[in-house]
This record gives structure tokens, sequence and C-alpha cells, in this order.
């Protein structure tokens, strides 16, 4: 089986199973009761308006008062031009409240996400290496405390240490210091602090773990008899191959910083980012909201899981494209 069609296929299912998503998604919201009508009604009832008037406008937006299977075709139109409907909480489309939100989320999830690649990788290898010494045990300790540890209690304890007996860092996030500032990176440090802790602990134990299956190997026995040097044996021929079983957990890792960790870091420190927006939606019952922020996940998900599929080929030429 060439490549191309390998590619070709992985996309096919990738689509297939947005496809059944979306359409799970659908269902769901249609018998879920809690639509957001009552808290349309609820609010334009504090402002003065009509609460008959506000449902009947609600019904005309969502398209509730269409039949079913046309408010199917219109949903999945609608998702697949990246008309993901209005936020009656916010008075804005959708798509203009995760734009605005995302790069907050952008600003301390991504070097959370390298430095936990990078320190958790760089420690496991380093632990397993050097088995069974006192860094290892340093390490392995590190790596049940940091997975043990809840990132709520966490944060919440690194706010009263650092800001406010110390007073050293903001205990919560402020808008409008900008992005490349020293402010604005002295109010990132906690949060990327929390959010990397449990990421580094669980990298370092996947990466020993996969790692000590190699540490005596014939082929790295072979290659040091050889004279190869103990970064080319590391390298080469002990991180490469356990590489491929990592990038099994390295999507799901990078889905519970953006995502998971979002909702409980974000919270904490009141970063107005994409979990903070979902949080919001669910209690404001922001139907429209709650949807799009919930299956931004799921595509990078679906979009994640592709790109490992064609990694794994790269990086063990063993593996043959028939066998997927």
């Amino acid at each position: 089986m060439s490549m191309h069609w390998y590619v070709a296929r992985r996309v096919a299912w990738a689509v297939i199973a947005t496809y059944l998503i979306l359409s799970i998604t659908f269902g769901l919201l249609a018998v879920a009761p809690g639509d957001g009508q009552t808290a349309f009604a609820f609010k334009a009832a504090t402002q003065g308006g009509d609460v008959d008037e506000a449902q009947e406008t609600f019904d005309e937006i969502t398209g509730r008062d269409e039949p079913l299977l046309t408010r199917y075709k219109n949903y999945m139109v609608n998702m697949a031009t990246l008309n993901w409907g209005w936020s009656f909480t916010r008075n804005q489309p959708v798509l203009d409240a995760i734009a605005q939100a995302y790069p907050y989320s952008l600003m301390y999830a991504v070097p959370a996400t390298l430095i936990s690649i990078i320190a958790g990788y760089a420690i496991g290898l380093y632990s397993a290496t050097h088995q069974y010494t006192l860094t290892d045990y340093f390490g392995t300790f590190t790596a049940f405390f940091g997975i043990s540890i809840p990132n709520f209690w966490f944060g919440i304890m690194l706010i009263l240490v650092f800001a406010v007996d110390l007073g050293w860092l903001p205990s919560y996030y402020q808008t409008g210091r900008g992005v490349w500032t020293v402010a604005n990176a002295k109010q990132l440090i906690l949060p990327i602090i929390v959010l990397s802790t449990g990421a580094i602990a669980g990298n370092m134990r996947y990466s020993r773990a996969e790692a000590l299956e190699y540490v005596h190997a014939d082929f790295v026995k072979t290659a040091r008899a050889k004279g190869a040097d103990d970064w080319r044996v590391l390298v080469r021929h002990i991180f490469r191959p356990a590489l491929v079983p990592l990038m099994t957990i390295l999507v799901a890792d990078i889905l519970g910083l953006l995502f998971a960790g979002a909702y409980i870091t974000e919270v904490v420190f009141q970063i107005p980012g994409l979990g903070l927006l979902s949080y919001k939606a669910i209690i404001q019952q922001d139907t429209a909201l709650v949807m799009a922020t919930t299956l931004i996940p799921v595509f990078i998900a679906i979009i994640g899981n592709l790109v490992q599929d064609i990694a794994y080929t790269v990086l063990d030429p063993r593996i043959s494209y028939g066998d997927r």
C-alpha cells in the first residue's frame, strides 16, 4: 500500500468520525433539557423586554420552530461553513467569542506544553539510564508528587504563598498588559507552573518506562561496543524507538493541557481563555457556545490522531501501511 493511499484512508476515516460526532452532538442537543431559552427569556425580562416575544425570538434564531430534519440539515451546513451560531450571553457570534478567548489560553498552554514535553522526557530518559540512583529516586518521587497533587489546590497554594504572602506575583490575570511584556509574563508564571507540573510527571513516568526497555537491549550494547558516545546512544538508540509508543500519549497530553487543565487553571487565576469561556457558558446555559467549546477538543483529537498515525510510519519504518 502506498503512502498516499494510506493517508487518504486515514483522512477518510477522520471525516467519517467527524460526521458521526457532529450527528451525535446534534441528537443530544435535540433531546437535552435546558437549551438556553429560559436563560434568554430571563435576560430579556430583566432588561424590561417581553418574555413571550423573547422566547419566540430565541426559537427563530436557533431554528427550533423548524422540523427536526431541517434543523439537522441546517446544523451540518452551519458546522461545515463555520457558522456556529450566536452567543446570547456575549451578544456576538460564537466564533468571535472563541477567537477572542483562545489567545489567552495559548499564552500559557503553549509554554506549559513545551516545558512538560522537554522536561518530562529529559528527566525520564536520565532516570532510565541512571536506574536506582539518588537522581532516579528523586525523579520518581517528583513524578508521584506531580500526579497526586490536585491542580486547583496547588494553584490556590501558589497564590497564597507568592501573591498574598510574598507579593512577588499577581494573584489573578489582568488583561490589557500586552503579550510580550514583563508584566504579562509575571502573571503567567503561576498558571504555567500549575499546568505543567502534572504533565511533566506523566511524561517522565512514561518515558522512563519505555526507555528502560531499550537501555539493556542488544543493539544498544553493540552501539556502545562500537564506540558510540553516551549522547548518541541515548538519542539515536534509546530515545528514537521509545518515541513511537510515547507518541500515543502526546496528543492526549496536549489535549489535557489545553482543555481539561484549562478549566481549572483559568477559573482559579481568572484567565479569560477558552476554559473560562466554556465554564461560564455552561453556567449560563449558552448552548451554542457550550457546543463549540466542547467540539473544538474533539476536532483537535481527530486531527492529532491522524498526524500521530502518519508519524508512526516515519518514526518506525517497520510499521507497514497495510497493517495499520
